[in-house]
């Protein structure tokens, strides 16, 4: 009996010592910052807790959670590639010419690295191997390694995020990163990480949905998405989440971030639209949590509500974080968007787009 309790009360005090010094988990707001979130029309004060719009529901009943389990267990042959994608030779570059032509590189997943009016932009730069706190645990992915994307990155003027999950914000990327990145520009919350990981709070800029600002003169604003946070136990939506708008001289641009669909992208196509072009999640859906990751018809829809001139699908080609084959995504959106004859890009991981080009990379390169 006493060795029993000695191996519980080694297992809770392991627990609690990871939960308190393993930095991938990040960190807690201070005590300052989460009376500034009261001020914020997002935040909670009874839940004490960031909240969506709308009514955004991701619990299942115990029929629907019961056959999720089963269609995890069975699993699906074609959930990932059957060999791991090869990136498109790297074109990166430091941008000295302040009037030089806009550009996207995509990098799977949900990172891209945006050059604009000669400002240097990484989006959710998850470059890691796996979307977990432990690099070795996870579905791996699928792509070439990117240590040598992050060796090839220019200096980054800022680094933007979307929210904090795992497969968007990694602790041994952003260890790599931050010695060529300026500035950490995030929702409210999801810099107390950045200062935990050794981020001086002054290089880190911290909003609230609707919130603008000027960075080297693009305008930038922090505009709502239909998501949720968190990354460690006990922590969800203890941070805010959003979307984002980039506007220059060269070209105006939209991430989505995470988001499942609602009225906020018309909101924001109504305040901050057109755009040339649109980074828009597409991927790791599923009806049984339709609430915070848009179906692909959905993406093209949202893609119109902001509207945008040019989309591309993100989300997808990184990690198999849901059911579905992992090139459904895209075919999808590409289906759906020529049925609304809305000009869809579609890169190789790697590949740099010009914005406001003749024409765009559209190969169906998934299927080589």
């Amino acid at each position: 009996m006493i060795p029993l309790l000695l191996i519980i009360v080694a297992v809770i005090v392991i627990a609690a010592l990871i939960l308190r010094y393993y930095p991938p988990l990040g960190a807690r707001a201070s005590k300052e910052k989460r009376l500034r979130f009261e001020q914020s029309p997002q935040y909670d004060k009874q839940k004490r807790k960031f909240v969506n719009q709308i009514p955004t529901s991701m619990s299942m009943n115990a029929k629907e959670g019961t056959d999720l389990l089963k269609q995890y267990i069975k699993g699906n042959p074609r959930k990932r590639p059957p060999k791991p994608l090869q990136l498109a030779p790297l074109r990166l570059h430091a941008t000295e010419n302040k009037s030089s032509e806009p550009k996207v590189t995509w990098f799977g997943h949900s990172a891209a690295l945006l050059e604009l009016d000669g400002v240097m932009l990484l989006l959710d730069p998850m470059l890691g191997r796996a979307p977990s706190p432990v690099p070795f645990i996870g579905g791996k992915r699928y792509s070439e390694p990117m240590s040598g994307v992050i060796d090839s990155l220019p200096a980054i003027d800022a680094i933007i995020m979307s929210h904090d999950h795992y497969d968007h914000l990694d602790y041994g990327s952003i260890q790599r990163l931050k010695g060529k990145v300026g500035h950490f520009i995030v929702p409210l919350g999801v810099g107390s990480h950045f200062e935990r990981w050794g981020i001086s709070p002054d290089r880190i800029h911290e909003f609230d949905w609707w919130s603008e600002y000027t960075f080297r003169g693009l305008a930038l604003a922090c505009t709502p998405a239909r998501h949720f946070s968190g990354r460690s136990v006990n922590d969800r939506n203890s941070t805010l989440w959003c979307s984002w708008v980039i506007k220059g001289q060269g070209a105006s641009v939209f991430f989505s971030g995470d988001s499942g669909y609602g009225p906020h992208f018309a909101e924001i196509g109504k305040k901050y639209g057109p755009f040339d072009l649109t980074l828009m999640e597409c991927g790791q859906y599923n009806e049984r949590w339709a609430a915070i990751h848009m179906m692909p018809e959905q993406t093209v829809q949202a893609h119109l509500d902001v509207q945008g001139s040019v989309l591309i699908p993100i989300h997808w080609a990184g990690f198999t974080l849901a059911l579905h084959d992992w090139t459904d995504p895209v075919e999808r959106a590409v289906r759906s968007a020529k049925e609304r004859d809305v000009q869809i890009c579609t890169p190789r991981i790697g590949q740099t787009v010009r914005i406001n080009a003749d024409s765009y990379p559209n190969s169906p390169w998934w299927k080589e």
